[in-house]
C-alpha cells in the first residue's frame, strides 16, 4: 500500500471526521466515494441540454 505524508492540519481534520476510532483509511476510503460520486454527478449534469 503506498504511503502518504499528511500535514498536521490535515490530521486534526481528519481526526474531527472519525466516528468510533474508525482507520483513516476508512475515512478516505468515504471521502474519495463521495467526491466520485459528486464528479459523477457532475459531469454528467453538464450533458443535459
Amino acid at each position: 500500500m503506498p504511503q502518504v505524508h499528511l500535514d498536521e492540519e490535515t490530521v486534526e481534520r481528519l481526526d474531527a471526521l472519525r466516528v468510533d476510532d474508525e482507520e483513516y483509511d476508512e475515512i478516505v476510503s468515504e471521502l474519495i466515494g463521495i467526491y466520485e460520486a459528486e464528479e459523477l454527478t457532475l459531469f454528467r449534469g453538464s450533458d443535459i441540454e
